[in-house]
């Protein structure tokens, strides 16, 4: 077991590691969810996958920790810090889907307006300290038509990033 000073000062200093802002949804038979999570990576681009984080506390963490599961990782815009706070709140998961341009015609809800969209299906998953570790194999991936400015989350807050 680590020393709690430990997982104190890794805290304090993962909060300075600025990272993307996304939103991962997904259809559970008849209802729809939605999360906010900033712990999305590239795994391999061959096969196209990435790496999702889920804390397991979230009530539907069990569907990613299937294989198989459908999602779509939503890579939010500047403009949606709206719908990032909505996702990381305790609104039912129908709720979660009163703000933002979401379709629903694909196997799973997504922004339509998101700066990428990636159509996901879990491969693997691996239960570690509080979170889940799903690894998922893109299955498609749509761009936005939008220009590139993506919400970005450090030290507790928002922030924009800007070309020089």
């Amino acid at each position: 077991m680590h020393d709690k000073s430990v997982s104190e000062a890794m805290k304090l200093g993962m909060r300075r590691l600025a990272s993307g802002v996304c939103v991962i949804a997904a259809r559970i038979g008849n209802d729809k969810f939605a999360m906010t999570a900033s712990s999305v990576t590239s795994v391999s681009d061959n096969p196209a996958s990435l790496l999702v984080c889920i804390n397991k506390l979230v009530s539907q963490q069990e569907y990613f920790s299937t294989q198989g599961s459908k999602f779509s990782v939503n890579i939010l815009g500047e403009e949606h810090e709206d719908i990032s706070n909505l996702c990381a709140g305790r609104e039912p998961g129908k709720d979660r889907f009163s703000l933002g341009n979401w379709h629903f015609e694909k196997p799973t809800p997504y922004l339509a307006d998101a700066q990428a969209v990636f159509f996901c299906e879990t491969d693997m998953f691996i239960s570690y300290g509080t979170h889940q570790i799903v690894i998922a194999h893109i299955q498609q991936v749509r761009m936005g038509d939008v220009v590139f400015a993506p919400l970005l989350y450090a030290d507790g807050g928002y922030g924009q990033f800007r070309h020089k």
